[in-house]
């Protein structure tokens, strides 16, 4: 399943169509078959770094049920069972090509708090890790970003072979997580901006992400291009339409006008960021996948209520 820089790989199976507001979305066989039914999003602009392992799962053959038949969570949800989330974590590195024979690289995570706090990762710690970025130049740890609606981004120095992954919702995002982070491996590892890569995972994109007038407000503070980001919808209002003649003359609240509808293009923000950070526009890919447009590929808090599972976005060095 092709999305524009990205691909999805479906491990088995006969080909599939899905229709998602009026648009279709084809899977095909990977050229590679195995007994798995696990689909990952891969970033096209990172395909060809053979030390590079990278993905963005889909929420497509796990082994959870709360969710749906054979869901692929990879969060520690109150509403899914601790083993069926670690069969599927295992399910999903084991696809990815994470392992060494039977050892399975070590999985790090954050307790992600919607901030700009980045770690340095050279070893997996017992204690647990907040925060909502992490940077590695280690071989066979891999790093992971849970999402369902939130921005997975993947960030790779193609010299020093280093690798970032970033969680970017909108808080993160005014708080400039990936242009932090690319800061940080210039700090740690000497990195050149003009050597990296990027790609942004599947999220919620501008024609679903509907915000408050406090979201604008704040990114009006911090960027100057904010109102590119943005577009505002007049909400409909039928019998002022209908009767528009009723309201001419009619004080508070009659007369105020119908409310807008502010919607965020969070995708964008981020790539604007990366190229504020220094990195060319040509290597920057980012998916189309709506996570709300595509709550059958792909987990939505939003589109399913709050009730669902999370993906990953992760990325490891290979040892050569």
């Amino acid at each position: 399943m092709r999305y524009a820089n990205f691909e999805v790989y479906r491990k088995a199976g006969p080909f599939a169509s899905i229709r998602a507001r009026g648009r279709l979305l084809r899977c095909y066989v990977a050229a590679r078959k195995t007994h798995s039914k696990v689909q990952i999003l891969t970033a096209r602009n990172l395909e060809r770094l053979a030390w590079l392992i990278h993905g963005f799962s889909t929420r497509v053959g796990g082994f959870s049920k709360v969710y749906g038949k054979s869901t692929l969570n990879l969060g520690f949800t109150k509403q899914d069972s601790q083993g069926a989330v670690e069969r599927n974590r295992i399910a999903f590195l084991r696809e990815l090509g994470a392992n060494r024979g039977r050892r399975i690289w070590p999985l790090v995570t954050l307790r992600q708090i919607h901030s700009d706090i980045i770690h340095c990762v050279s070893q997996v710690s017992d204690e647990p890790l907040a925060g909502d970025g992490l940077i590695t130049r280690t071989p066979e740890i891999l790093l992971a970003i849970q999402t369902a609606d939130c921005l997975p981004v993947i960030v790779v120095d193609t010299r020093v072979r280093a690798v970032g992954v970033f969680h970017a919702g909108w808080r993160g995002t005014v708080k400039r997580i990936v242009e932090k982070g690319v800061g940080e491996m210039r700090r740690r590892f000497g990195t050149d901006p003009g050597n990296i890569r990027a790609a942004i995972g599947p999220g919620i994109h501008g024609c679903c992400y509907e915000v408050g007038a406090e979201v604008l407000e704040k990114f009006e503070s911090q960027f100057s291009y904010a109102g590119e980001l943005f577009r505002e919808v007049k909400e409909f209002d039928d019998i002022r339409e209908k009767y528009p003649l009723l309201f001419l003359s009619a004080r508070p609240p009659g007369h105020t006008p119908p409310p807008h509808k502010i919607f965020l293009d969070l995708a964008e923000a981020n790539r604007r960021q990366l190229i504020a950070a220094g990195i060319a526009a040509d290597n920057i890919s980012s998916s189309e996948s709506c996570t709300s447009c595509h709550p059958e590929l792909l987990f939505s808090y939003r589109a399913e209520k709050g009730v669902t599972g999370r993906m990953m976005g992760v990325a490891g060095i290979r040892e050569t």
